[in-house]
Parts: C-alpha cells; sequence; structure tokens
C-alpha cells in the first residue's frame, strides 16, 4: 500500500467544511464514531501477520459485527485458505440500476512487528501525542475497519443500494496473495463486478501544516518481482580463508546492483500525476516535476525527483535487497550466501528483462539469480466519471475544490489479480496524510487521530452517490 497520510486538523472544523456539502445523515455521530473507533482497536489488537494464525480470528470478528447489524448468514462467507482466510459480504441491492455488482476491497493481514523494536505495543492500540499508534493503522486496517463500519451505518440506516455492494477482504496480501487470487480468480461467484474500489491505496497528500497539495487515484501498478541471488563455494575451516568467500562475492554483487540506476521511463498517468502535484508541492521538487511532466527526458528533473523516497519508483524501475542468509557455523568458511532482491518494475518493461540486466550488472556467471513465485502483470484503469464525481463529493466536503488525478502505484495491491481478471480496480483510501507520517511496514506506524475521524464519512458518501436511488 501507498499509505497517504492526513494534517491535524480538528473533527470540528472537519464538520463545518461538510455543511452544505454532504448530506446530515451521512456524518458519522458520535455513536458511529465510538462504534468505528471499537473496531479499529479491536483489529488492531490481533496480530494478523503470517505465522500468527490470526486472521481468521479477524474475519470472524468482522462478520459477527456485520451479522450484528443485519446482514443475514447467507451474505457472509468466510472462506478459510491454510492458516489465513478471506471474507466477502454482499450487501443485497434491490436491482434498479440493472448494473453488476461494485466490489470494495482491503485486506485483513500486515506486516510483522517486533514489540522490542518499538516504543509502543504494535498490537495494542495507543492513542498518543495526536496520533494512533499501531501495526495495520494505516496498512490496511484503517481501511478495513472504515469499510466495515460503512457497512453498518448503511444497514441502520435502512438504506437499499440500487445495485449490489461486495466487501472482499483478503488474508495474506502482505505475502504470497493466495486468497486473493483465490477471490479474483477461483470465487467470481462471490466477487464478479462491474469495477472494484480499494482501500487499500490511493488517498490525499498534505504539506506538515496541513495544506492539501492533491487527491491521487491508484490506477495502475508496477510489478512486483522477488529475486534471490545466490553465491556458492565449497567452504572450509575458518582459520584456512580463501579467496573466493561466498559472503564477500555476494557482497560485490549487491554493492553492483545498489550502485545501478534503471532507465528512466513515464506513462500518461505518471505525467499528468506530475503536472497535477508540480504546482501544488511547490520549490525545487514542484518545478521539476512540472518539467518532467512537459520534457520526460529532462535529466536534471529526473535526478530531483529521484532525491524522494516516496517518488523515485514513479520515474523507473527499482530494485532493493531487503534481505540476507549466509553461513551454516561461526567457525566455518560459508558454503553460500543468499540475498533477497526485491524490485517494483515499471509497466513496459518485464520481469525477464530486469532480470537480465541483474545478470549483467552483476557480471559474475558463477552467481545465481532466481525469480520467486510468479509475478504479476496487469493493466490500467481507467478513470470511471460515476466514480470520478463520487469522489469529489466526498473529498471536496473536507478540502474543496482540492485536485483529484491518477497515479501510479510504487508498491503492490490485490488490485493487480482483480484488474488482471478482468474487474477495473481504483484505490480511493479515506487517509489524508502527510507523506513524512508515513510508517506502513515500518516502525511507529501511526494515523493522525483527526484523519481517523475526518475519513468516517468518505465510503457512506461514496457508496450513496454510486448505488443511491436518482434525487426526485
Amino acid at each position: 500500500m501507498r499509505p497517504i497520510l492526513s494534517a491535524a486538523i480538528s473533527f470540528s472544523v472537519f464538520a463545518a467544511v461538510l455543511s452544505g456539502v454532504a448530506l446530515a445523515e451521512d456524518s458519522a455521530s458520535e455513536a458511529d464514531q465510538a462504534k468505528a473507533l471499537e473496531i479499529y482497536r479491536s483489529i488492531i489488537g490481533m496480530r494478523t501477520a503470517a505465522g500468527q494464525g490470526k486472521v481468521p480470528e479477524m474475519a470472524a470478528f468482522l462478520a459477527r459485527e456485520l451479522k450484528a447489524a443485519g446482514f443475514p448468514d447467507e451474505d457472509i462467507h468466510i472462506l478459510p485458505s491454510g492458516e489465513a482466510a478471506s471474507l466477502v459480504v454482499r450487501y443485497r441491492g434491490d436491482g434498479s440500476a440493472k448494473a453488476k455488482p461494485i466490489l470494495f476491497l482491503g485486506h485483513m493481514d500486515v506486516v510483522d512487528a517486533n514489540r522490542e523494536d518499538w516504543e509502543l505495543d504494535p498490537f495494542t492500540l495507543t492513542e498518543k501525542d495526536g496520533y494512533f499508534f499501531g501495526r495495520g493503522t494505516t496498512d490496511n486496517k484503517y481501511g478495513i475497519m472504515n469499510l466495515t463500519q460503512t457497512f453498518i451505518r448503511l444497514k441502520h440506516q435502512g438504506f437499499v443500494p440500487t445495485r449490489d455492494l461486495v466487501l472482499a477482504f483478503s488474508g495474506d496480501e502482505e505475502t504470497g496473495m493466495v486468497t486473493t487470487r483465490m477471490l479474483a480468480y477461483d470465487r467470481k461467484d462471490l466477487t464478479d463486478a462491474e469495477f472494484a474500489l480499494n482501500s487499500d491505496a490511493g488517498g490525499g497528500s498534505l504539506t506538515k501544516d496541513g495544506r492539501a497539495l492533491g487527491y491521487g487515484v491508484q490506477a495502475a501498478e508496477k510489478i512486483y518481482a522477488t529475486f534471490h541471488v545466490t553465491t556458492r563455494n565449497a567452504g572450509g575451516h575458518s582459520s584456512r580463508p580463501r579467496p573466493d568467500n561466498a559472503i564477500y562475492e555476494l557482497a560485490d554483487a549487491l554493492k553492483a546492483i545498489q550502485g545501478y540506476e534503471f532507465p528512466v521511463m513515464s506513462n500518461s498517468i505518471t505525467l499528468a500525476s506530475f503536472a497535477s502535484l508540480g504546482p501544488s508541492i511547490g520549490g525545487d521538487l514542484g518545478k521539476a516535476m512540472q518539467d518532467f511532466a512537459n520534457n520526460p527526458k529532462n535529466r536534471k528533473a529526473a535526478r530531483r525527483i529521484a532525491q524522494e523516497a516516496s517518488m523515485v519508483g514513479t520515474i523507473r524501475t527499482t530494485c532493493i535487497a531487503t534481505m540476507l542468509s549466509a553461513g551454516h557455523a561461526e567457525n566455518a568458511l560459508p558454503q553460500s550466501a543468499t540475498a533477497t532482491v526485491n524490485c517494483r518494475i515499471f509497466p513496459g518493461s518485464s520481469v525477464a528483462a530486469v532480470e537480465a540486466k541483474l545478470t549483467d550488472v552483476i557480471d559474475n556467471e558463477a552467481i545465481e539469480i532466481e525469480v520467486q513465485g510468479e509475478p504479476t502483470e496487469s493493466p490500467a484503469s481507467e478513470m470511471r466519471a460515476d466514480v470520478t464525481a463520487a469522489l469529489s463529493k466526498a473529498v471536496h466536503a473536507r478540502y474543496p475544490d482540492l485536485s483529484i488525478g491518477a497515479y501510479m502505484e510504487s508498491g503492490g495491491t490485490d488490485g493487480m489479480h482483480f484488474r488482471n481478471a478482468g474487474v477495473p480496480t481504483l484505490a480511493i483510501s479515506g487517509i489524508f496524510m502527510n507523506e513524512a507520517d508515513m510508517f506502513a511496514h515500518g516502525l511507529n506506524e501511526r494515523v493522525p487521530v483527526s484523519s481517523f475521524y475526518a475519513g468516517l464519512d468518505h465510503w457512506m458518501i461514496i457508496m450513496k452517490e454510486l448505488a443511491g436511488p436518482a434525487a426526485e
């Protein structure tokens, strides 16, 4: 996920902005806010990381909450998958729209976190200094909570959509995406839809002082591919060093990868995103974004953009070492050394081309490079006028006249598989955040308390605009 964080605006200010823009019944009451926080606190407390076996517990908890709100058993499906599970919930409409369902995506699992590394317990929701801390507070338990509380609120209001609305929550998006693939390809009886809206990406970007820069709709994703880079030799006793030490050779290979920059690339989505966001960001970075949008061959502009960790992936393929494994004993020369190298490949390139380039860069025939799993290439999704209109109403309720545009995700989400399954997917999270606060997958993940509450009406507005009865 690419979480985009929110500024610390007060909820009272947010409510005032809503006045005259969103319907009064779309604004979360104190009871709604309390229920949302209760759900959030409960699911943050579940260590739904790989190897912990907690995803089915979270799926069962959410299912109970939705059943208690009035959703019948036949419309709630928990689908076990190994130690994980997925959850599908159908909100039945009256069929008057004569259209296929709308799918709403999120993932229940998280990247694991070690208590000793964090300032606070990662699996206890803690409010401190204006933030909610905890693993998954942004990626993606905010999205899961928000979609769930929206379904509950709509059901309590007696809302009857004009078409079916379907929640599809995967259970292993951060690892193998087995549940994602199952939902997208094997259980189309439950998840087939005209289009999908993903809570795991997109969102609003703010400056440190709370000024809104723009809202991004994730419409495309880079290819996620992981390689194992391995060196081997006969090893021996550590008291008899040899020049071809496997660890040293692997280190040389990794330094070669570190020193290589893949060529600058662009597409219509990234250029439009830079052109739209550049004026709002301002300064030398904003100018570089505009210059690059006008001329993608502008090397100076590309170098400036590449200095930003959050943006370098929007202009080129990136490959980075993320894990190491070497040796078998402290008093023995290593017989093998392996590095995990994770690549995010720009659309238009291919996994095979990147593997060939890594081989060329390392320039050592004895080193093995092996792609892991089956990387997925997915098409971009076109912006939809109906989604743009609904999203604009939700976003402009908080930040009037804010620019909204498409962008390409540097990371990977469930959306890639639904796109490949023929379900166009746009990601439109309710979170507004300052990029400097983005700690998803890292230490002390957090979301501003104000952002938590300010986004609770996001999906309410969108679902009613897309599946509510036409105004008379």
